[in-house]
């Protein structure tokens, strides 16, 4: 397994992203708790988040925890714009830049020592950039590896500058709680604690074979690599991604079936335009051979299903068929505990010259209706042409993405 021998791997992570962009744009707001968004909380600033002020929460609750915020709705424009002037940033620090999300990057830096200076001064004038360019904060961990690099980030905010040593890697990583390894969440927490495992040193020092036994193959050594600090990974650069998403925060109050499936439609509509391509500047479309549903429960729990489809294809009632589904077998526990999102993944994407399911080329309901009503919707606006199930309905959020090519 290869290992710079150099902590030359940096993650740049911006502070509250969504409040600190209001905050920059309106000066009454620095200083002062703010959440963006009222029924849902997209983002929350540092100060509303002392208050106990989180991500996804409640509106409402939101507001209780916290009475002196400013409730601001979310201007998603000034968002994109703001990670676009953030990524040229990156991209003029070192060409070696790999996307996470809208507000976040993994940059190698190795080989610029005698150009730019250290991996840390080289993060340091980054952050100044960010600050004077762009107006936002920015934390940046810099570490040997990927994963060190993201926790030491995560641990070093808001407004931060964290570098682990090669020499001092599992004395940083091992106290930490076990939450701060990548891919575990409250259910995976629990099961560790039940293990007695409270710390990322504890994890270690249970052994690959007990959490291969308790958490599954893939898993098991997943973690036990991490817990370790191992992490091969290289920083990877102009590839195409290999899933697109999206996800709609719905909010506390009871949704129908019936609710549901037209939101999940309207959902798969926007995603097969962007799978096909219409608007992007190459031209080129996808197919997906695989499709994602992930919810989210009022009770904060979450959940996972999966379909696998015979043969790839971008064909819109192919995807909804296989959505909708994945819905209906969750609806019983949607019943049960309500649902505050819905979001949908295509993932195993192919190349436009990928073989793709053999429908009918007839222009009421195959692959040639799906392309004319995306190019009227390129000409008209995305909303020229849509379901009627969709007339006077609020299609949400839409929320800022990475290009479909890095």
């Amino acid at each position: 397994m290869f290992v710079r021998d150099e902590a030359t791997i940096l993650h740049a992570d911006l502070d509250a992203f969504y409040a600190s962009v209001e905050q920059r744009d309106d000066p009454r707001l620095r200083g002062r708790p703010v959440i963006v968004g009222g029924g849902v909380v997209l983002a929350a600033s540092y100060e509303a988040k002392a208050c106990g002020v989180r991500t996804a929460m409640n509106g409402r609750q939101a507001r209780a925890l916290c009475p002196a915020a400013r409730v601001v709705p979310p201007r998603m424009e000034a968002y994109s714009e703001a990670s676009k002037a953030v990524f040229a940033v990156f991209r003029d620090t070192t060409p070696l830049v790999e996307p996470i999300s809208i507000d976040e990057a993994f940059l190698e830096v190795g080989g610029l020592r005698k150009i730019a200076g250290s991996p840390s001064e080289i993060a340091g004038t980054l952050r100044r950039r960010v600050a004077t360019d762009v107006g936002l904060p920015i934390t940046v961990g810099v570490a040997r590896t990927k994963f060190l690099a993201k926790v030491a980030s995560g641990v070093g905010k808001p407004d931060g500058l964290l570098v682990v040593p090669p020499d001092g890697e599992l004395a940083f990583l091992h106290p930490l709680a076990v939450e701060r390894l990548w891919g575990v969440g409250a259910v995976t927490a629990g099961k560790l604690h039940a293990l007695g495992a409270r710390t990322v040193g504890d994890v270690a020092g249970l052994g690959e074979a007990p959490l291969v036994s308790f958490l599954g193959p893939a898993a098991g050594r997943h973690l036990h690599a991490l817990a370790h600090g191992l992490d091969a990974r290289p920083v990877r650069t102009g590839t195409t991604r290999r899933s697109i998403g999206s996800q709609r925060a719905l909010g506390r109050r009871y949704r129908s079936p019936e609710e549901l499936d037209t939101i999940l439609a309207g959902t798969v509509d926007r995603l097969g335009r962007r799978l096909r391509g219409s608007g992007r500047e190459d031209g080129h479309g996808r197919v997906c051979r695989t499709v994602v549903l992930r919810l989210r429960f009022a009770d904060f729990t979450r959940a996972t299903r999966s379909h696998t489809l015979p043969v790839a294809t971008d064909h819109t009632p192919t995807l909804l068929g296989a959505a909708r589904a994945l819905l209906g077998t969750a609806l019983p526990v949607i019943e049960d505990k309500g649902l505050t999102l819905l979001g949908l993944s295509l993932a195993n994407l192919d190349g436009d010259d990928a073989v793709q399911l053999e429908l009918p080329l007839d222009a009421h309901s195959g692959p040639a209706l799906d392309v004319a009503l995306d190019a009227v919707r390129l000409r008209f606006g995305t909303a020229s042409v849509n379901r009627a199930t969709q007339l006077g309905r609020d299609e949400g959020l839409s929320v800022p993405l990475l290009p479909e090519h890095e």
